[in-house]
């Protein structure tokens, strides 16, 4: 929940311009809902695809403050970030509702990118892949393993997200290693990214991973320097 109509268009802007020429990489922005449609606008005609942070799991009704699939896709969103840990720990969503939103997603067109991550007490007990799994089988059971053909997953370390500390490459080749051999049981290879304050200072690192195939980025996609950094870290090799 940062910016205004200004930041986006100057974030836009010298993304637009850091990014020409980079075609081997996949990159997408989510911002908050009130600059969608701006967004959509600025990115008109560029590889830049285009986000949201949530969706509602009705398509419509009368369900005031939501937002619907159907609507994220009238302004041009691509994507659509389902399981944030924000949202699973400030507003509650279990993983029950997270499938819900994922099928949801799914249903109305969208790629989403299904996060999913342990606390630090969870991490600590050792029951991290004890917890992803459970997340990750809550969508497999409500959609099926082919709904994660073409999704994105995100695995967020909760304990490393916001708090200056990052998963070693080491430890995100684990769980995304991990999360990897659970789906891939079904013969699927979905595209698993590591969110967790990645930094240009650490993202070649992380992403010479061989299970990780790029980032979720949080605070330092605001800053367009850092973002271009980590964007240009994730070229092949």
């Amino acid at each position: 929940m940062h910016g205004d109509r200004a930041a986006v268009a100057d974030l836009i802007g010298q993304l637009k311009a850091g990014l020409a020429g980079l075609d081997e990489v996949d990159v997408a922005v989510c911002p908050p809902y009130p600059y969608l449609a701006q967004a959509a606008g600025l990115l008109a005609g560029t590889r830049l695809a285009l986000g949201a942070q949530n969706l509602a799991v009705e398509a419509s009704g009368a369900y005031t403050g939501e937002v619907s699939g159907p609507m994220l896709a009238d302004v041009g969103c691509r994507y659509v970030i389902v399981g944030h840990s924000e949202r699973r720990a400030l507003y509650g969503e279990d993983n029950a509702l997270v499938a819900q939103k994922f099928r949801a997603a799914v249903g109305h067109g969208l790629v989403p990118i299904l996060c999913v991550g342990e606390q630090l007490a969870e991490r600590e007990a050792g029951t991290t892949e004890r917890v992803i799994a459970a997340q990750l089988d809550a969508v497999l059971g409500l959609c099926g393993s082919q709904a994660l053909a073409g999704a994105v997953i995100a695995y967020e370390p909760v304990w490393a997200i916001g708090t200056g500390r990052v998963a070693s490459p080491d430890q995100a080749q684990a769980v995304h290693g991990f999360i990897r051999q659970r789906v891939g049981r079904a013969g699927l290879t979905p595209t698993i990214l590591y969110g967790g304050s990645v930094k240009a200072e650490n993202a070649g690192a992380l992403f010479a991973q061989p299970d990780v195939d790029g980032g979720l980025i949080g605070g330092a996609s605001l800053v367009a320097d850092q973002f271009l950094s980590i964007c240009k870290a994730a070229l092949p090799r």
